[in-house]
């Protein structure tokens, strides 16, 4: 795609200035009505198959896919560091404590944390670091 657009972008603006179009009404129905139909006449291709390719997305949650993740040991006191911040780990009912664990930090781009075991979500916290509620989803 970025060469296709590369080609754009270095082509219409010759045949804008060859055809003598300067105002941009002009331009668009050109672009519209005659270059695009010719473009894509000549390198267009057929899809193999009728229907869409896209298809629904059903893996892990994007926004936890989508934000900064660090991995940090846990503190003697069941809590990790991040940016200055203590999150404390709440008591789990799988397991006593992370005390010397590895476990990930998702910081998220409204300024939310969140405390992951492997795909676990141990906790979540506002920007200020306070909890928000053990393993309760997100709100989109």
């Amino acid at each position: 795609m970025e060469r296709a657009f590369g080609t754009l972008q270095g082509r219409i603006p010759q045949e804008l200035r060859i055809r003598g179009l300067a105002t941009a009404e002009v331009a668009n129905v050109y672009l519209r009505d005659v270059f695009r139909p010719d473009f894509n006449g000549r390198f267009g291709v057929q899809a193999s198959e009728q229907g869409s390719a896209f298809i629904v997305y059903v893996g892990a949650a994007l926004e936890d896919t989508l934000c900064l993740q660090e991995d940090r040991q846990v503190g003697r006191d069941n809590c990790v560091s991040w940016r200055g911040k203590s999150l404390q780990i709440p008591q789990q009912t799988h397991r006593h404590h992370y005390v010397r664990a590895t476990i990930r930090v998702h910081e998220y781009p409204d300024g939310g944390l969140a405390v992951f075991d492997g795909p676990r979500c141990l906790a979540r916290y506002d920007r200020d670091a306070k909890l928000i509620k053990p393993t309760v989803p997100r709100a989109a």
